[in-house]
């Protein structure tokens, strides 16, 4: 195959992390679209230099698997940020201002907001 493929599937897969991230509100829906942009820029440091002279450069090598361990970490880490959202909030979306009957929950009732103090 030629590194023309590489590269025009590296943009397809990097165009569908774009979509992802910005059409989902869910948060673990994000961070799968952000790992599907860097698997697609580092298919493209792996393919790119590996054709200017036919050989494999172990600088951009280097870099990917640098970046790989980077990624795993960073995902963890957000990871545990959305089970602490998602155990203290009763949802992982982004978005403050959804309806609770989209999430399956009763909607508060006026008397039960004016009990709990929040008279917005």
């Amino acid at each position: 195959m030629t590194s023309a493929v590489f590269v025009l599937v590296a943009a397809a897969i990097f165009g569908l992390g774009v979509h992802g991230l910005l059409v989902s509100a869910h948060i673990m829906r994000k961070l799968l679209a952000l790992n599907l942009m860097l698997s697609a820029l580092f298919l493209l440091l792996i393919v790119v230099p590996a054709t200017i002279d036919g050989r494999p450069d172990p600088v951009p090598q280097a870099l990917v698997l640098t970046g790989i361990v980077i990624a795993v970490s960073t995902t963890a880490f957000a990871l545990a940020l959305m089970v602490r959202l998602f155990r203290k909030q009763g949802h992982a979306s982004i978005h403050p201002d959804i309806d609770p009957r989209l999430l399956g929950r009763k909607a508060p009732s006026k008397a039960n907001k004016t009990a709990q103090g929040d008279d917005r």
